[in-house]
């Protein structure tokens, strides 16, 4: 079966869609793609998965064309009701809708760029979980990691945890090859699933929900307050709160961050702090790349979103809603400004442009460390993304 994943209104989840479709975003323990494939997988369907997004991500991201597919909305995350509705009730040439907002539809692509289906009745309750803008990530990461962590779970048996842990509430998961000593888990708040070969090392304080995912770390002594997630093979320190984690990324030491999202292939240096609450109270604003200017959240609480392969150096200082774009390296003393164009280099004193020789330079040491190559197609991705932000670095 084929599924297309189409992106819709994908300028509200920049910076971090400049690098990758909507259906690779992570919100719970699974980006969304995943959790579409494993509910179609369980239903014994093997999906063969490709996208309609921007022209410049195709060739990493291709597009399958055969003549009929499934269709499917990536700002949507599934569940049971929904999978089910999908693969038995919608034929050929025909649709679900979310009022005006296309979920899902079965046709060739010509009908589906046309748009002319035969609507199917559908019951709105459906729609369990839906992200229209970037702080859903964050802001309903808790709903979505109790989703995973049912489906994950469901009919499975977890891992035997040491002894020198101290366990409280029994919604806690392990996944095989996970080792954890010394540590206070506390699911009484939400569910903990704790991926396969991720570490928790000893003194860490885990309050759920939390989603650490394959490979993942806390060290040391790191606080977690959720709904937090932590994408494979990332590594963190310090406290953390209501916060996601791509993949990929160093937040290694102490310091604080709340109510974020770090894209891939980031690192915050020691002693990196966010605010995630203005002095004031007040609704916080943040850059929207859509009208070019700053835009209420209706949030209290919102702190620090970073585009892939961004970096800040030790000690900076982030304030409440501040948007940092795709290969920008923050550092000095002082706070920067809330909205730092991709390809940054410098801080609070001033920048100038990232050079992409250097960024291409860096970011293939950083891959290499983790066994990832940097290919042609992701230089090509950052070099088109070079050349959209020039404006805002003007």
């Amino acid at each position: 079966m084929n599924v297309v994943f189409f992106d819709d209104n994908r300028i509200e989840f920049l910076p971090l869609t400049y690098t990758k479709p909507i259906a690779l975003l992570r919100i719970g323990i699974l980006t969304l793609e995943e959790k579409w494939v494993k509910y179609f997988e369980k239903n014994n369907v093997k999906p063969i998965i490709s996208y309609l997004t921007e022209s410049y991500l195709s060739k990493k991201y291709p597009f399958i064309d055969v003549k009929e597919s499934f269709y499917i909305n990536s700002r949507y995350c599934p569940n049971p009701f929904l999978i089910d509705f999908i693969l038995n009730n919608i034929n050929s040439n025909e649709a679900i809708y979310d009022g005006e907002t296309l979920i899902a539809a079965k046709s060739s692509y010509e009908e589906f760029k046309d748009q002319k289906f035969y609507i199917k009745d559908y019951n709105q309750s459906f729609v369990q979980l839906k992200i229209e803008k970037i702080t859903d990530l964050f802001a309903k990461n808790e709903e979505a990691i109790k989703a995973d962590y049912e489906f994950l779970t469901e009919g499975r048996k977890s891992q035997e945890l040491s002894t020198t842990n101290t366990l409280v509430g029994n919604n806690i998961f392990v996944e095989e090859g996970a080792k954890i000593e010394a540590a206070v888990l506390n699911s009484t708040t939400g569910p903990i699933y704790i991926g396969k070969d991720a570490e928790i090392m000893e003194g860490s304080v885990v309050r759920g929900p939390l989603a650490m995912c394959e490979g993942a770390v806390l060290k040391l002594s790191t606080k977690i307050y959720g709904a937090t997630t932590v994408g494979p093979y990332s590594k963190v320190g310090g406290e953390v709160t209501n916060s996601i984690i791509q993949g990929y990324s160093n937040k290694g030491h102490d310091g604080f961050l709340g109510n974020s999202i770090i894209g891939e292939w980031c690192n915050l240096g020691a002693d990196t702090n966010n605010s995630n609450l203005k002095n004031n109270y007040a609704e916080v604003k943040l850059w929207s790349y859509e009208t070019e200017r700053f835009k209420n959240t209706g949030l209290q609480f919102c702190g620090l979103v970073m585009g892939d392969h961004s970096k800040c150096g030790i000690n900076t200082m982030f304030n409440t809603g501040t948007v940092v774009g795709v290969s920008a390296n923050i550092f000095g003393s002082g706070f920067p400004r809330n909205f730092l164009p991709s390809f940054t280099w410098g801080g609070a004193s001033g920048s100038t442009t990232y050079a992409l020789a250097k960024v291409f330079q860096v970011a293939e040491k950083v891959m290499e460390r983790r066994g990832v190559e940097l290919t042609g197609f992701d230089k090509e991705i950052l070099t088109t993304v070079f050349d959209l932000s020039d404006k805002y670095r003007k």
